[in-house]
């Protein structure tokens, strides 16, 4: 007996063991469940895992899997989604699921999301217009590099006879899938062109300074395989410069489209400089399309800007920061971090709702250090060449301003995807 009880025992002691942390772990799940409730944040933003309770076992390998960290966790001895807005559909938890219980969809039973119809092939209801990107859903760098090279390699196929249009094809927006489409064309030896309406890089181009860019490797056309695993937004904006310095490729910036229209055997693709005629388009744009404005006189200077870059920038400024969001309260944290800056956070809000607990949390600690004004129920009414005119709460009240930073959010793409004829179709829940 004594001898079994010798080998029992430490068996015993690391179930125990097991248990316990088990248990901690279990513990910190529901505590950031519980935060995510609290703050609005339930709502993920695209693609992301819906998990069977019937068929998930328990075993936590997509817990492990998930490249973003706290996304997923045990509750009940079953795999939850803690913190749905963070997620960025990665997949990598259904591909390490070991019963399929896991499955990437889009929207929930409350909250829709707007994706195109879009073929295996990229192109969508309308023949000659294909997405690739995040516009279909696909946020992730190496899934917009992967789907560019690929959607490209579908228009290639298809190239006109020469006695269409001018152009292959015309490529909007240069982030990771228009570059990537756009090196595509390069070494397929089509006509085309890429615009962009705001700057190279796209998405990527717009986060803060510093702030780590997951990736894995993917095979850009002309380039090869890149092989990037984490990165920070300088290298990953530094490799795409260095990518189209060294293969010449052109992006026409500051070219906003309007209108893509039917003509022929092809489109009308229509910027406010210039008309182009191609056979193709390829929509590589973002879900947030143009940043949403506030609609109020003196809004069209050169002092108000729609998205953080660098907080450095803004050192010994007035600054008014609005919107009451994870950007917006980070921008206005990042800036008041600076010396000398006087900064205010105006919200039509009473109090933050749909934050991450850490922003609401450090907003109110520089608050009270007195680093940052919080002025909830405020709108701007004007914005003049040296200050700004809130209405806060009932009340006119003018302050002093250097720079006003907008962080309200982008206007969805859907009408100019609806006056190009391309179908949507809102998913609840579903593939």
């Amino acid at each position: 007996m004594a001898v079994y009880l010798i080998y029992l025992a430490p068996l015993v002691l690391l179930w125990i063991a097991i248990l316990s942390v088990s248990r901690r772990r279990e513990k910190l799940s529901v505590a950031r469940k519980a935060e995510a409730q609290a703050a609005g944040l339930i709502e993920p933003a695209s693609l992301h895992p819906r998990i069977s309770q019937f068929d998930c076992i328990g075993c936590g390998a997509c817990v492990s899997a998930c490249p973003e960290g706290d996304i997923l966790g045990m509750v009940r001895g079953k795999v939850e989604l803690l913190e749905p807005t963070h997620c960025i559909g990665h997949g990598a938890c259904a591909a390490a699921c070991p019963v399929g219980a896991i499955e990437l969809v889009f929207g929930t039973e409350r909250r829709g999301v707007d994706i195109p119809d879009v073929g295996a092939d990229f192109q969508t209801n309308v023949p000659g217009i294909y997405i690739a990107g995040e516009l279909g859903g696909m946020g992730l760098i190496r899934n917009a590099i992967e789907q560019g090279r690929q959607a490209m390699e579908q228009i290639a196929k298809r190239r006109n006879d020469r006695k269409g249009p001018p152009l292959d094809v015309v490529v909007i927006g240069a982030g990771p899938a228009g570059l990537s489409a756009s090196l595509g064309a390069m070494k397929a030896g089509l006509a085309f062109v890429t615009l962009e309406q705001d700057s190279l890089g796209g998405t990527v181009a717009h986060f803060p300074r510093g702030k780590l860019v997951m990736t894995a490797p993917a095979e850009l056309p002309i380039v090869g395989k890149v092989n990037l695993r984490e990165t920070s937004k300088e290298a990953l904006m530094t490799f795409w410069e260095g990518v189209v310095a060294d293969t010449g490729l052109t992006v026409r910036h500051g070219a906003q489209v309007t209108a893509i229209e039917p003509e022929g055997a092809g489109f009308r693709v229509i910027t406010p400089d210039e008309v182009y005629h191609t056979a193709a388009v390829l929509l590589t744009i973002g879900r947030r399309g143009t940043p949403r404005k506030l609609g109020v006189p003196g809004e069209d200077q050169s002092k108000v800007v729609y998205r953080l870059i660098d907080a450095e920038q803004y050192r010994g400024m007035h600054v008014l920061v609005v919107g009451g969001g994870d950007s917006a309260i980070e921008a206005a944290c990042s800036i008041a971090d600076e010396a000398g800056t006087e900064v205010i956070l105006s919200y039509r809000g009473e109090a933050f709702s749909r934050c991450k607990p850490k922003n609401r949390d450090r907003a109110e600690r520089l608050a009270q250090a007195g680093r940052l004004r919080l002025a909830f129920s405020s709108t701007v009414q004007e914005i003049g060449e040296t200050d700004v005119l809130l209405d806060h709460k009932g009340t006119p009240e003018r302050v002093r301003n250097d720079i006003v930073i907008v962080c309200a959010g982008g206007i969805l793409p859907t009408a100019f995807l609806q006056q190009a004829g391309v179908r949507t179709e809102t998913k609840y829940g579903t593939a």
